[in-house]
């Protein structure tokens, strides 16, 4: 499962610099795949869905800090724990349920976004 930030967040932004993959964002902010990540260029989703890396897209939340689901792992391969969760102080860095990914996919994201 990604990990999503839930409305108790009190906006400390302990959780920021913790993530590896520059998934999460302060609330309003807007975020880009090739934030923190070494994505360059067009993404292509298929289906006709071709995204710049860099493009600018609009914010999952505007009321708290979010993480970005499709940029989420989990910090597999990175940490033996979501570090966002470690350092949250009102643990409100959870499991989304409506993200649900098994570490090989969680693995496979990271790849795809920190080619080795």
């Amino acid at each position: 499962m990604a990990i999503h930030i839930t409305e108790e967040c009190i906006n400390c932004g302990a959780c920021e610099p913790e993530c590896p993959n520059t998934a999460i964002y302060e609330a309003g902010a807007k975020w880009a795949y090739a934030d923190g990540t070494q994505l360059t260029g067009s993404i292509d989703f298929g289906g006709g869905i071709i995204i710049g890396a860099d493009d600018r897209l609009e914010p999952v939340s505007q009321e708290v800090y979010y993480i970005v689901p499709s940029k989420c792992t989990e910090c597999m391969g990175f940490h033996e724990e979501p570090q966002c969760a470690a350092v949250c102080p009102v643990d409100c860095c959870v499991p989304d349920p409506e993200q649900v990914e098994d570490e090989q996919t969680l693995l496979a994201k990271k790849a795809w976004m920190h080619s080795e």
